[in-house]
């Protein structure tokens, strides 16, 4: 049991270090791979808090969370791209 403790640590610790690289990003897209990573370690932590917990159904809310992290993200970096979340702009659109 100890063992998982000190693992929720260490995800505690590189989620601290993601959130600085967030917050000092010298480009954006460094900002949202540091946010992504970020979902990623919460999706570790929400498993081994639920083991630690003795509740298997945390499993079922990591899924979902790293699920909405990835369209998350892909949605992000879309609008950053594009300017919008429609699509891309046709050649008529874009004059």
């Amino acid at each position: 049991m100890i063992i998982y403790a000190i693992t929720a640590i260490a995800i505690l610790v590189s989620i601290a270090f993601a959130l600085s690289r967030a917050i000092l990003g010298p480009t954006s897209y460094d900002r949202i791979l540091s946010v992504n990573a970020i979902g990623t370690k919460t999706v570790l932590l929400i498993g081994v808090v639920g083991f630690l917990a003795g509740r298997p159904d945390f499993l079922d809310l990591a899924l979902v969370y790293s699920l909405v992290n990835f369209i998350g993200t892909l949605a992000v970096l879309k609008y950053f791209k594009f300017g919008t979340l429609r699509g891309r702009l046709s050649k008529s659109e874009d004059s």
